[in-house]
């Protein structure tokens, strides 16, 4: 397939992903926190792909588009016997959980000797606001706090990047404008079931125009990638 279906705060992240995972060339990815499969139908149409997405209706979405794009499925819970893989993926989801460092042990399981994972949340636990409450966030990351829950683990850190310099900026408190003005979802898993349909683009043309958008910031944050002035990181580590 060409370029995946991504939203605009995606775009900014997606080239650190893709470097990651250049990086380590794998054979068989695990992706948790599948969404309606932007990213999935993408790796599916490079890797053996299995994605797990617990909401129903995302999950629906997802496997349409996953099948459609390559070697792969969705599932709305990973099997006690699926054979281990090259890579775990989550992609704004550890956020999400409550005992993150239980939740990156579980899928440190999933590994083969040596595995990866490649993860991105969202940074900076000062600009916790509106949006994350909404989405069922509970917490974004202060860089110490990620490395040491993720050593912790039983993984090494090898590529760190900050993504969404100047342009996440703007998209986060638009997002928290907007959401101000909805009804607030009633528990942190409705919003997190929400979070994965939430804003995706509809229509060719939002596809189209998010890339176009999105295409000059993903160049203008790159000299920014080492620091902390992002709204986010991606993550690359290794099992030890």
């Amino acid at each position: 397939m060409g370029h995946p279906e991504l939203t605009m705060s995606a775009w900014l992240r997606f080239d650190s992903i893709r470097r990651g995972l250049d990086r380590v060339s794998p054979s068989r990815v695990l992706e948790f926190g599948a969404g309606e499969g932007a990213i999935g139908a993408w790796l599916a149409s490079r890797y053996d792909y299995v994605g797990v997405e617990p909401d129903e209706a995302s999950q629906t979405v997802a496997a349409g588009r996953v099948h459609a794009a390559g070697r792969g499925l969705v599932v709305r819970s990973l099997a006690s016997d699926s054979p281990p893989v090259d890579v775990v993926c989550a992609f704004e989801v550890l956020e999400h959980i409550q005992d993150d460092a239980a939740a990156l042990k579980m899928w440190r399981e999933q590994l083969k000797p040596r595995g990866h994972l490649l993860i991105s949340v969202p940074a900076h636990s000062a600009r916790f606001g509106v949006s994350d409450r909404y989405v069922g966030h509970f917490r974004r990351y202060d860089r110490s706090a990620l490395q040491k829950v993720v050593e912790g683990a039983g993984f090494e850190m090898l590529a760190w990047d900050s993504y969404g310099a100047g342009l996440g900026h703007l998209l986060d408190a638009v997002r928290n404008v907007v959401l101000r003005r909805r009804s607030k979802t009633s528990t942190a898993a409705e919003g997190t079931a929400l979070s994965g349909r939430l804003f995706q683009p509809k229509s060719r043309g939002r596809v189209i125009a998010n890339y176009f958008v999105a295409l000059p910031f993903r160049a203008l944050q790159r000299p920014f990638a080492s620091t902390d002035i992002g709204i986010g990181y991606v993550v690359l580590a290794r099992l030890r």
